[in-house]
């Protein structure tokens, strides 16, 4: 009798993240109001917009091709998410409103468990079929628990960038896609001085877009 075929690893990927030309992610001077601190977002996201496949586009048409695909690629597979507090939420320290439960409403985007790194860990909630609990564990931890509520399927690093970097320097990261755009910010939190620095631990294949930006997508040695 054959054995059958191995079930496939399950990969911590990072999908569709944005850096502008010279590795800026996220602005400083975060609030409520201002997700991306003192960055304008649509500075950074407008290729994705584009695509016809944006889940917010409320008309017909969109671009096709490589854009487009990545965007629609971006739920395929995906089991859990984890995030850093900063990318759930504007709060420092101690959780002072726990009404306050994101910036995406009743009907969050990610359809899955959603882990939030936090030193204040809070109650889980669920909003729709999105389940968001607190952790305050070590990046491997973290991953750990991500995986096993996955259910086999992979698991999505979501941001922001000092937690893509915490397990970047903690080996942990299989797949990253990160998107260029062709703006310079000069001040804000960022991913890296050059995608160089990663070609030590990763394969790295660089693929412009008609829409000016340059896809950057590594995967592990």
């Amino acid at each position: 009798m054959t054995a059958g075929p191995r079930p496939a690893p399950q990969l911590l990927k990072v999908q569709n993240f944005n850096v502008s030309a010279d590795g800026v992610a996220a602005g400083e001077d975060q609030t409520l109001e201002r997700p991306f601190g003192h960055v304008d977002p649509a500075r950074l996201f407008a290729w994705a917009g584009a695509t016809a496949s944006w889940p917010n586009r409320t008309d017909p048409g969109g671009s096709r091709g490589l854009d487009d695909h990545l965007v629609r690629d971006f739920h395929h597979n995906i089991g859990a998410e984890i995030m850093g507090r900063n990318k759930f939420g504007p709060q420092r320290g101690a959780w002072q409103d726990e009404e306050w439960k994101g910036w995406w409403g009743e009907e969050p985007p990610f359809h899955t468990p959603v882990f939030v790194l936090t030193h204040h860990p809070r109650p889980s909630f669920t909003l729709s079929d999105t389940t968001f609990h607190f952790l305050d564990a070590d990046p491997a931890t973290a991953l750990e628990r991500a995986k096993e509520a996955a259910d086999g399927k992979d698991v999505r690093l979501g941001g922001g960038v000092t937690t893509v970097r915490a397990f970047l320097d903690a080996d942990l990261v299989d797949t990253l896609h990160v998107v260029v755009s062709p703006v310079k910010l000069g001040t804000g939190l960022r991913l890296w001085d050059s995608p160089e620095e990663l070609t030590d631990r990763f394969h790295l294949d660089v693929v412009p877009s008609p829409s000016g930006v340059t896809h950057h997508l590594f995967w592990r040695k």
